[in-house]
């Protein structure tokens, strides 16, 4: 086993993002100061971890120098941004080989929401071809590692960002979800992972393209205040239109709440044991802190599996086959990762459906979000079982094989993108041997309060584990 961590006495110490801006702002240190020790912390980590995808350190230290940074919480903290998201001056590689590396001629819309916080971007994150799978692995490149034990998985699509922030390379990432890609690696890498609602944030480039759009752009983060602050910024600089006002959450509710609790996976089976007894021990602390516990099964017909698959292989069929109009004129289709080219050919397999898989989504957005008029949080592991080695999901191994593991795998978080309803999940638990499990919950759309103010009580009654423990 070997453990990853770039904590060190320097100015970023074991600070959390909003602790960095204070210091900046403070005086106490300064933001180029903040942006060397972040970058120093990189280079002592990034030859076991594989998480950086571009280095854009030269401009990232120039904008620290010049502390021209919007008035936002985490004004001058050092960050990336995933690399499928337009940031000018950055090539948006997706990857993948198939995309060639031209810079991004603008940003794209989300991008000045995102940077309207003060962040610093350094670089970007590396994540699987396309975010297509739940592991960063590549055929052409070595994967990206878990910092817990470089062995294992760091979780995908934003694995990149999580492994660095979990490091302590950074103190928070961008990242985005479009079937569990926050909310996975965080879970593999012990961080909070928050996926808004639907519209909370300025939708992505490749959301707005599709019929049901599934992404949601967020951070990965070591403390729930992060979260929370991020989240405060971009309300101030675009306020979601028709939903609850949200504002800073700074701490627990006093609402004790009703929460559903969903042990089965929808695919059926059982959950690993260690699965088993962490959902089991943060449902009884839930009750002790005076909330109702009730168990239900997931209210979603079990064709919802297919109807995912099924669009999800959609998103692989128009990459392959309208990737010149829909990522650059210079894509190389014949440079498809396997994973992605297998996909596509499932895809033709079941073309006929798309009619019905599209009224089947639908169906179970209203099936899902049903659950929320009984109660107000819904309570579940956030994957099928605990993280897996590399190579368990490769994307140049057998296809179906590796396909109907990342099923099994990624069972609880994509019903949050269908229904657009926010989720967050938790590093409450750790297996035998000290790996992060975690733990999920979500609430219906705009109501990114109620999970907030719950993960600051658990943050509280349960610490998150910490890699330098």
């Amino acid at each position: 086993m070997t453990k990853v961590s770039a904590f060190t006495g320097d100015c970023l110490g074991e600070l959390d993002a909003v602790g960095v801006a204070g210091g900046i702002k403070s005086g106490e240190f300064s933001a180029r100061e903040a942006a060397q020790a972040a970058l120093a912390r990189i280079d002592a980590v990034e030859p076991q971890l594989n998480a950086v995808a571009f280095d854009d350190r030269e401009r990232g230290l120039e904008r620290a120098a010049a502390g021209e940074f919007p008035d936002g919480s985490l004004a001058g903290v050092p960050s990336m941004i995933k690399n499928n998201t337009l940031f000018a001056g950055i090539p948006t590689m997706h990857g993948s080989a198939a995309v060639p590396p031209v810079p991004a001629a603008a940003d794209e819309k989300f991008v000045g929401q995102m940077l309207a916080s003060g962040i610093n971007i350094l670089g970007a994150t590396t994540l699987p071809a396309f975010g297509l799978t739940a592991t960063t692995e590549f055929v052409d490149r070595p994967p990206t590692r878990n910092p817990w034990n470089t062995d294992y998985s760091a979780g995908a699509s934003s694995g990149g960002a999580a492994a660095l922030v979990a490091a302590g390379a950074l103190p928070i990432a961008h990242a985005n979800d479009g079937g569990g890609s926050i909310r996975i690696p965080a879970a593999c890498c012990g961080l909070v992972g928050f996926k808004p609602s639907r519209d909370r944030v300025i939708a992505s480039a490749e959301g707005e393209s599709l019929p049901i759009d599934l992404i949601s752009n967020g951070v990965v983060s070591r403390s729930v205040r992060d979260t929370a602050h991020f989240l405060a910024d971009t309300q101030r600089y675009a306020p979601a239109k028709g939903m609850p006002e949200l504002g800073l959450v700074e701490g627990p509710g006093k609402r004790r709440l009703r929460i559903a609790l969903i042990a089965e996976p929808i695919t059926g089976g059982l959950l690993d044991p260690e699965t088993s007894v962490a959902l089991e021990a943060v449902a009884e602390l839930l009750a002790e802190q005076g909330h109702h516990i009730d168990r239900v099964p997931l209210p979603v017909e079990r064709s919802y599996v297919q109807q995912f698959t099924d669009y999800w292989s959609l998103l692989a069929f128009s990459l392959d086959h309208f990737g010149k109009r829909l990522i650059d004129k210079g894509f190389d289709r014949s440079k498809l990762d396997p994973f992605t080219a297998g996909l596509s050919k499932q895809f033709l397999r079941r073309f006929w459906a798309t009619p019905g898989v599209l009224m089947g989504l639908r169906k179970s957005t209203k099936q899902f979000r049903a659950l929320f008029d009984d109660f107000d949080v819904v309570y579940s592991p956030t994957l099928g079982h605990v993280t897996p080695k590399i190579g368990y999901l490769d994307p140049g191994g057998d296809f179906q094989e590796v396909f109907d593991r990342l099923v099994q795998y990624v069972t609880f978080t994509p019903a949050n993108n269908t229904s657009g309803t926010p989720a967050v999940t938790l590093p409450l638990a750790q297996t035998k041997e000290g790996l992060p499990i975690g733990l999920h919950f979500c609430a219906d759309v705009g109501q990114e309060r109620t999970l907030l103010e719950l993960s600051y009580e658990l943050e509280a009654a349960h610490p998150f584990a910490r890699i330098q423990d």
